[in-house]
């Protein structure tokens, strides 16, 4: 894998378009395993977690095919239902072929998934929702084995957290279910409301996403359709922190300006203009960006934990010492270590981060230690005097679609090699 090379203090301005959202991306390619026939998914971006999706499509059955941002499966031979290791360990994401597999197939096999180590990040959630659906559960040297008999059965079901996944997991396993999923303590990300819009187009009856009550009834089969992702709420956030530390001003394209209020606000509190305007997003960054004195990470509709790297990056440049708490994983910071090497002043204990702003950072050797502390050595880089090396640049190819040839058109000086 190439090294991605950064010089900083060039200063961003432009226009882009925000790519189609990752976190939604993922999911409705594992709702395409549920319908009969054709489905195309548009304003897909190429990364390295779709290409680990199109795999698993492929090992299924599945008939796959990516060209100029539209995927095409088709899922009319699906015969598998096992997911191998290797496959598995590509990304976290992975177990959200769980429930459109058993969904279908009535049985699933899976090992762990991979991903960001973020910290202890179970899957209980997920197995005790597919349980009371009525799926038996075996485990056997490091897989489980998920049987739904028959075929899983509607069923009221409280989260003990509204997690994402397993929200999203219960969906696709209830939509072809018999009865009725009522699914409480639901989370209310609009990648949710996105694969919900997805299955009702598909067939399926799908109510309240977008709320912390989801109501789903059941159907014998959905049909494949065509659908368009919505943009990425978290690469927009990671332009608009890179414009910020250039003293930049910059346009974002195709973005729903609604779906990051929480993130626009704590920009406007660091001293930047922001001025929503139809389906895009104009921000203007200060001389001087300010401290923000607390930002906490909420589930939706709060500040995204996935956003939370590029901006400690920016308030590391900052004037003034801010406080971040994260209350999503419990291991997100060690990429603090990285930034620090860059020259910024950030102590970490347990849950808290305190950001102490430098006038300057400086270039240095650095590596990613997950996709968005990526993001945030990149905004870091782009601050910092001097050329930043930067390595293990796969957990970016993740999450963000040609990033060093987007902050080139913008007036960055990065390249790979």
């Amino acid at each position: 894998m190439p090294k991605l090379y950064i010089e900083g203090k060039h200063q961003l301005n432009g226009e882009i378009e925000v790519q189609g959202a990752k976190n939604s991306v993922l999911p409705l390619l594992a709702a395409t395993f549920l319908c009969s026939g054709i489905s195309v998914i548009k304003n897909c971006p190429w990364l390295l977690d779709v290409e680990s999706s199109l795999k698993i499509l492929t090992h299924l059955g599945c008939e796959c095919k990516f060209e100029d941002n539209t995927v095409t499966v088709n899922a009319t031979n699906a015969k598998n239902c096992d997911i191998p290791e290797e496959l598995m360990r590509e990304m976290r994401s992975s177990v959200m072929f769980l429930g459109a597999i058993l969904g279908r197939m009535k049985r699933a096999v899976i090992s762990s998934p991979g991903g960001c180590e973020l910290g202890p990040r179970p899957i209980d959630l997920h197995i005790s929702a597919l349980k009371k659906l009525g799926a038996n559960v075996k485990e056997d040297h490091g897989f489980l084995e998920f049987d739904s008999g028959d075929g899983l059965k509607g069923c009221e079901i409280t989260l003990g957290f509204p997690s994402v996944g397993a929200t999203e997991n219960i969906i696709l396993s209830a939509a072809t279910a018999s009865g009725t999923t009522v699914i409480r303590n639901a989370a209310r990300e609009p990648e949710i409301s996105d694969l919900a819009d997805f299955l009702n187009s598909a067939g399926a009856r799908i109510y309240g996403c977008g709320s912390d009550t989801v109501i789903i009834h059941g159907v014998k089969a959905l049909n494949g359709v065509t659908h368009t992702v919505i943009p990425d709420r978290i690469a927009a956030a990671t332009y608009m922190a890179a414009a910020a530390v250039t003293e930049g001003e910059l346009t974002l394209k195709n973005v729903m300006p609604s779906h990051f209020v929480s993130i626009s606000s704590v920009f406007e509190n660091m001293g930047c203009k922001i001025e929503p305007i139809g389906k895009s997003l104009k921000i203007w960054a200060p001389k001087k960006l300010k401290r923000v004195p607390t930002v906490r990470t909420l589930v939706y509709p709060g500040f995204p934990t996935d956003a939370g790297p590029v901006l400690m990056a920016a308030l590391s440049v900052a004037k003034g010492t801010s406080v971040f708490v994260e209350n999503i994983f419990e291991n997100r910071y060690r990429y603090t270590d990285e930034l620090n090497r860059l020259g910024a002043k950030i102590k970490t204990e347990a849950k808290v981060a305190v950001i102490e702003g430098v006038d300057n950072l400086s270039a240095a050797k650095c590596h990613c230690t997950d996709l968005r502390g990526g993001a945030a050595l990149v905004v870091a880089a782009l601050a910092a005097s001097g050329t930043t090396e930067i390595d293990k640049i796969e957990h970016i190819k993740r999450g963000y679609e040609n990033i060093s040839e987007n902050l080139r058109r913008l007036g960055a000086v990065a390249y790979e090699e």
